[in-house]
């Protein structure tokens, strides 16, 4: 006669290897996914890294803006799912060159010591005006012949680029925008798509987007479009013009 038991038991063991099948190919596939993550990144577990801003020049102390505080806190969230550790410095401190260690470069070039010593010499293609004595046309960026100038508020750009250079390969991730509100903007898209941008540019490549923040006075940060990828023309130096 026949085990009456054995169907179930059968069952049951089908079942709990189906299940150890499923949990072994979703931590492989998490495993893949988290060393895409730190490739793209340059942060191997245990690894160092430095997110470089402003000083907030209201305070009588050193103290980060409010903006770039949330932008830091998004990319802290990155950091630490890799396993790195992070050094938070102001822009005007001392720093060692590039390569050695991931950066995150975060701010207003045209307030920005690191940031914009990091345009002139990564991204020679790449003008950020001073604008005039009133300030007008200030942080407008001029990009491969074209311009693109901020109406505060309602249109404001930002640059961001993963840029790979200096002895050791760790790249160097910068957002810079025209106004704080940009520098956040730029820092949830990276967040929010970086494993897209990792599968697109891999763990050595160069990119540089051109995005548009829209209405941030009544969205925040939360509406970005990208206008374009720009990485080509940011990355050649802009031909001088004559006189």
């Amino acid at each position: 006669m026949d085990n009456p038991l054995l169907p179930v038991i059968a069952a049951a063991a089908a079942l709990l290897l189906g299940l150890a099948g499923g949990w072994a190919l979703r931590s492989a596939a998490s495993r893949r996914r988290l060393a895409r993550e730190r490739a793209f990144f340059g942060l191997p577990d245990g690894a160092e890294c430095v997110l470089v801003t402003h000083r907030d020049s209201s305070s009588a102390h050193w103290s980060i803006p409010r903006h770039d505080a949330l932008a830091m806190l998004g990319l802290a969230s990155v950091i630490e799912n890799c396993g790195a550790h992070a050094e938070v410095a102001p822009h005007d401190t001392g720093l060692q060159g590039f390569g050695a260690r991931t950066e995150f470069c975060v701010g207003d070039p045209t307030a920005h010591r690191r940031l914009a010593a990091h345009l002139a010499t990564l991204l020679p293609g790449v003008q950020v005006q001073p604008g005039d004595a009133s300030g007008v046309g200030r942080g407008t960026f001029v990009i491969g012949g074209s311009s693109y100038a901020m109406e505060p508020g309602a249109v404001e750009y930002v640059l961001l680029a993963r840029l790979t250079a200096g002895e050791g390969g760790r790249p160097v991730f910068l957002a810079a925008g025209q106004r704080p509100v940009t520098h956040r903007a730029a820092v949830r898209h990276l967040v929010r798509n970086r494993a897209r941008l990792a599968r697109k540019h891999g763990s050595d490549g160069q990119f540089c987007l051109l995005l548009k923040v829209v209405n941030s006075q009544s969205y925040g940060p939360d509406v970005v479009e990208q206008v374009a990828e720009v990485t080509k023309e940011a990355l050649t130096k802009a031909a001088a013009h004559k006189a």
